[in-house]
């Protein structure tokens, strides 16, 4: 498979850039276990991110109805157009995968599934999009940085606000560990398969909040991580300008002991915390 690709890119002139995060999965078995963990139906629709050299999207489009494959590097893109010319259910998209507008491709919220080798430099920022905008997949199946995807699982009394920007979501589960050898080129760092399931639409979370907006809830939530090292009370009175006392009345009210830190809360903890503290909040 490695010759083949090296090939592929001498015939294109495609170099791979570690600035863009082009770590190519070059392994049959793991490409095999993601679509065994992806539990592919054949009426399903996939968007599939960095598709690379379309070794994953052979494997896709043989499976499902559709498949909406986006792909920045225009070299790449066009490979990709010349390999599936003649393929109908893939629609090759050359574009920023951070900019894409679901709908623009018909992708309605929890009418679609993600399956993807993400980029390794926009993980943080895939996820984020794709999890709080209305239009949210049904699941998602990754493969990640493993330290990324450990961060993203993270139990309670590690969580940072990459864990709770996923947690608030949906359920993320590290299905296996991939080894640096299973790319081309190889990178510095071990994967992993994350899949993130039970996504909530908007309305779900709308009920959960309740009182509160997801602006209210996340401005508790990024004040509360931004001194990782500080007790959360201390945080939380500096970042919102509320006294010492008004605080630790607040933690009293649901529970909270007074000298926690941001990373031992559950994500039921924030949602009671933005709740109590919605007065002070924009």
């Amino acid at each position: 498979m490695i010759q083949k690709i090296k090939q592929i890119c001498q015939a294109y002139g495609i170099r791979p850039q570690r600035s863009k995060g082009q770590n190519f999965l070059v392994s049959q078995e793991v490409l095999d276990q993601i679509i065994q963990v992806a539990d592919l139906k054949s009426d399903d629709v996939i968007l599939e991110v960095g598709p690379g050299f379309g070794i994953l999207t052979e494997a896709l489009i043989e499976k499902v109805k559709k498949v909406i494959s986006v792909e920045l590097d225009k070299k790449l893109f066009s490979f990709l157009q010349a390999k599936f010319s003649e393929v109908k259910n893939l629609e090759l998209v050359n574009e920023d995968i951070l900019k894409l507008q679901p709908t623009s491709y018909n992708l309605q919220a929890t009418t679609y599934k993600i399956v993807a080798n993400i980029p390794y430099n926009i993980t943080s920022k895939f996820l984020r999009k794709f999890l709080s905008q209305d239009h949210k997949p049904f699941e998602m199946v990754l493969l990640v940085q493993k330290e990324v995807a450990n961060r993203v699982c993270a139990p309670t009394g590690k969580m940072s606000l990459l864990s709770v920007s996923v947690q608030l979501y949906g359920q993320p589960e590290i299905i296996e560990v991939v080894d640096k050898k299973n790319f081309w080129p190889e990178p510095e760092v071990d994967s992993a398969i994350l899949k993130i399931s039970d996504i909530k639409n908007t309305k779900e979370i709308t009920e959960w909040l309740v009182d509160i907006t997801e602006k209210q809830f996340w401005q508790v939530v990024k004040i509360g991580f931004s001194a990782r090292r500080k007790k959360l009370s201390n945080n939380l009175s500096a970042g919102l300008r509320i006294s010492a006392p008004e605080v630790k009345n607040t933690f009293e009210k649901i529970g909270l002991d007074h000298q926690i830190r941001a990373q031992n809360l559950e994500i039921n903890d924030w949602v009671k915390l933005a709740k109590t503290l919605k007065i002070y909040l924009n």
